[in-house]
């Protein structure tokens, strides 16, 4: 079961960044515009980001395991359209439908491993499903790279899209056999008003955050902001008054659940823009291909998968502190990477920094994940998972926005990977005060139990 949902996850996951690699081939081939290749690595990023509250909500209107599937079908369909589009319009469409897909898939993993698994079983399928979360956009790259490079079949860019059909296809014939069935919450009933204010306020915030710092920050970026900002408040206002909420904000009152979901998305916004600063001056600077700079990352892909699989067994009293050390060792290895390798790749230094760095990102995100979904009762599942899909991705968005926009203004590639990473360290700081105020809810918690 765990590997059909993670097999669901990684196809999601690596979609976000696979195509970057191959954006340049797929210009040259179709003779796209700028725009539209913006829109064919971006808009896949926009809609999911835009769709994943409500399409967690379906998970409890017509069942977790439906929903993943029909997500997964959908998805495996909408790739198989991307790889045969004829012209760049039809990829774009494709490629819109296939984040639909994706949108709808996603946020019914996490739902799943929670009602599913108890005690350790969850500690271990939360490790398993955070590892591949966080590597699924490094993943993107790596496969993106070996498939662009070796042409299969004379295809070009078309095997990036085309490797999900036959993986889609095995695991939608297994999975119907391996997901549980479930009762779906008979008094569920669809927010029609809560879809529409949010799906409005997710796409002004997120399309000036994607598509703002190409432009230059242009007024309208600033505007949709503002009303984006003021429309989600508006969203939480509502959903506090409505009889069967789209987001049950319930989910927020256990003491811990707010500073820990902020902790999750600062750990997952720092990593995006450090993989991708890192990798821009691998390449700009020094010299590095697209599939050299991603193979750079295996390292960071190590520390974070040893750390995954293997913090469940550690003491409790050591599985509580690590989401207060992973942030310092993430922010101690980023930085230490940039100061004795940003003139010079030694791989000496760079690779048990890298672990290092990954290790930390991976101990200040799974296991805390973990102690959140402790605090939240079973039949908010959909809600945590909402807000496990939608924040890190938007936590990814603004900090590559904001952050990436630091490095870009930089007089160097190297200054501004050095200005990243001093920023990436206050604000993981910022992460392990919040952890620290998890921990301190979970020991109440067990008291009181």
């Amino acid at each position: 079961m765990l590997a059909v949902l993670l097999t669901g996850q990684v196809m999601a996951s690596m979609d976000g960044s696979i195509v970057s690699v191959a954006a340049e081939t797929i210009r040259d081939e179709l003779d796209a515009g700028g725009a539209a290749v913006q829109l064919i690595v971006s808009g896949y990023l926009l809609t999911t980001g835009v769709l994943m509250v409500t399409c967690a909500r379906i998970g409890d209107l017509i069942g977790q395991r439906r929903a993943f599937l029909l997500g997964l079908g959908w998805f495996t369909g909408a790739s198989l359209l991307c790889g045969l589009a004829p012209d760049v319009t039809m990829l774009v469409l494709a490629r819109v439908a296939q984040a639909v897909g994706a949108a709808l898939l996603t946020p019914q993993i996490f739902s799943l491993v929670q009602v599913h698994w108890q005690g350790a079983a969850r500690r271990r399928a939360i490790g398993l499903y955070s590892m591949v979360l966080a590597l699924g956009v490094a993943l993107g790259q790596v496969v993106g790279g070996l498939v662009v490079s070796a042409d299969l079949f004379g295809l070009s860019w078309r095997p990036v899209f085309l490797i999900n059909v036959p993986v889609g296809l095995v695991v939608l014939a297994v999975g119907p056999r391996l997901l549980p069935h479930r009762r779906t919450d008979e008094q569920v009933r669809p927010d029609a008003g809560g879809v529409a204010v949010l799906t409005v306020a997710m796409t002004a915030v997120t399309v000036p955050l994607i598509f703002g710092p190409d432009h230059g920050w242009p007024v309208w970026a600033w505007i949709s902001l503002g009303c984006g900002a003021a429309l989600l408040a508006g969203f939480v206002r509502y959903e506090a008054k409505v009889p069967h909420p789209l987001l049950d904000l319930e989910v927020l009152r256990p003491h811990g659940v707010k500073p820990g979901l902020a902790a999750c998305w600062i750990s997952m916004g720092c990593y995006t823009v450090f993989l991708l600063t890192l990798t821009l001056h691998l390449q700009t600077t020094l010299g590095y291909s697209p599939l050299r700079a991603g193979l750079a990352f295996v390292p960071y892909a190590l520390g974070f998968g040893a750390l995954s699989l293997s913090w469940n067994r550690f003491p409790r009293r050591l599985r509580r502190a690590l989401p207060m050390a992973g942030p310092i060792a993430f922010a101690a290895g980023a930085i230490l990477l940039v100061l004795l390798c940003r003139d010079q790749w030694r791989p000496a230094v760079s690779v048990p920094l890298l672990f290092l760095a990954g290790a930390g990102h991976a101990a200040g995100y799974s296991p805390l994940i973990a102690q959140i979904t402790s605090l939240v009762a079973p039949r908010l599942a959909s809600a945590v998972s909402a807000l496990n899909s939608t924040g890190p991705m938007l936590a990814g968005v603004t900090a590559v926005a904001g952050l990436g926009s630091v490095y870009f203004a930089a007089p160097s590639s190297a200054e501004g990977l050095l200005r990243v990473v001093a920023a990436i360290a206050v604000l993981l700081a910022i992460g392990t005060a919040c952890a620290i105020r998890v921990a301190l809810a979970c020991r109440t918690a067990d008291q009181a139990g």
